[in-house]
């Protein structure tokens, strides 16, 4: 029997129905949560973590689904059953992208898993610009999709340079004590409708990349690890098993891209898609002009944060596309498609050539977009270091955390043959300087 299609109403939202969502980045997702309550909606960013959740994932939806999906849903079931929520006066939101990613049916899933747990009286919410969905009660208007966006470009700013900071900070938390001051005043000029403008945004970004690098450093240089892979299982702590935990033990600086380049990606493929099948004109006007407000929010952001020297801002989505020309298909969509070969290069080119490429059982596109092109990626820039990781509820953690430290031994011998190279050519420089030129070994060199 098919499941129960329990929409969520004005009514249920007036009476303050509390909506669960699952959590993917700390910092982007707790300034989205307080702009949905801006907006009228009593929005919960889920915490709960744990092999609670796995449990409770494997039991309500088929082990050969992929694991964002058992995990999503395992979260979900986990909290519902925790006793902490009124099951007559909450609801659960989910995205659906509806493009040909699994992704698409989480929220068929969902249902499925709420009838088999006897909740299927409780409403999901589908999150999508697609139009697959809708419910009286949630509406995504054009002034909270901008402030979604905001909060976003603030997030991404906020992770490049604190990932930049925090493993040279010479007092231990002075980077993650500036993340919560930082939260706190966001969060309060959003409850005043400020920090919203382009203007404001600008000014915000500039105040916190010149916080951030005003904090005490060292001068040491560490290795430098970047993070890509599908999207859930990159950023998410749950998904990846506290990767960005194990790795602040390693000793290392690590990076990620953003969720700007993300969004650019899911907006280019709608245009390219009319370019290529034909479709809506409107739709395409419409995606255009999403696309060069999104374009325009991402200039703010690395304008920002080249203002500082001491940060390597990110790439524009632009030049990120273009790295893959002649490398992979701009059709080759899936599991984050052309976008995941393409972060590899822009992190390489920025250089963290040592890159950690997670990837979750049960996503296909996404190995051939990631494992599949590291052949290509080498023979594209010699010198990269990529070590896939599968995550799998079944994988154990020694053996994903064995194989990153293995990466980095690779990475740091070769970081000690650079330097081993650049002091010869440093004292061969010193001797020619001091000879002025005059010695065998010089005229020799010159001949």
């Amino acid at each position: 029997m098919a499941a129960r299609h329990v929409e969520f109403t004005r009514e249920m939202r007036e009476a303050g129905y509390t909506i669960l969502a699952p959590n993917m980045l700390d910092f982007h997702f707790s300034l989205m949560e307080k702009v949905f309550h801006l907006n009228g909606y009593n929005v919960e960013i889920l915490k709960n973590d744990g092999p609670g959740v796995m449990a409770e994932g494997l039991k309500y939806v088929h082990n050969d689904t992929c694991v964002p999906a058992l995990l999503v849903i395992g979260q979900f079931l986990d909290a519902l059953h925790s006793g902490k929520y009124d099951l007559n006066k909450v609801a659960l939101a989910i995205t659906q992208t509806g493009g040909g990613c699994r992704a698409s049916n989480y929220i068929f899933l969902l249902r499925k898993a709420l009838k088999k747990a006897g909740l299927d009286h409780i409403p999901v919410i589908s999150v999508n610009l697609s139009g697959l969905e809708s419910a009286s009660g949630f509406q995504i208007t054009v002034p909270l999709l901008r402030q979604v966006i905001s909060s976003l470009v603030y997030g991404d700013c906020i992770m490049h340079v604190s990932n930049q900071t925090r493993p040279y900070e010479l007092h231990k938390g002075d980077t993650d004590a500036l993340i919560e001051r930082w939260n706190a005043d966001l969060i309060e000029q959003f409850n005043h409708g400020k920090g919203l403008s382009q203007k404001e945004i600008r000014a915000n970004m500039e105040r916190i990349v010149a916080d951030f690098d005003a904090i005490e450093r060292s001068r040491e240089k560490k290795t430098r690890v970047g993070i890509v892979g599908e999207i859930y299982v990159k950023y998410s702590p749950l998904g990846n098993n506290h990767l960005e935990d194990f790795l602040r033990t390693q000793d290392c600086e690590y990076m990620l891209p953003g969720l700007m380049g993300f969004i650019l990606f899911k907006i280019d493929n709608r245009i390219q898609d009319i370019d290529l099948y034909g479709g809506n004109p409107f739709k395409k006007l419409l995606c255009t002009f999403l696309k060069r407000y999104v374009q325009r929010m991402e200039r703010l952001l690395i304008d920002a944060i080249a203002t500082r020297p001491a940060f390597v801002p990110p790439s524009p989505f632009s030049h990120t596309k273009s790295l893959v020309e002649n490398v992979i298909g701009y059709g080759c969509k899936m599991g984050e498609g052309w976008l995941l070969t393409a972060e590899m290069l822009e992190l390489a080119e920025n250089g963290y050539e040592n890159i950690i490429c997670a990837q979750p059982f049960g996503c296909l596109p996404n190995h051939i977009a990631g494992k599949g092109m590291i052949r290509r990626l080498t023979q594209v820039h010699p010198g990269i270091n990529i070590v896939p990781i599968d995550y799998d509820l079944s994988a154990t953690k020694v053996n994903q955390e064995n194989r990153i430290r293995l990466m980095l031994s690779v990475a740091g011998d070769a970081q000690k043959k650079r330097r081993q190279q650049e002091l010869l050519i440093a004292q061969d420089e010193a001797a020619a300087a001091s000879c002025g030129g005059d010695c065998a070994a010089c005229k020799q060199s010159a001949g």
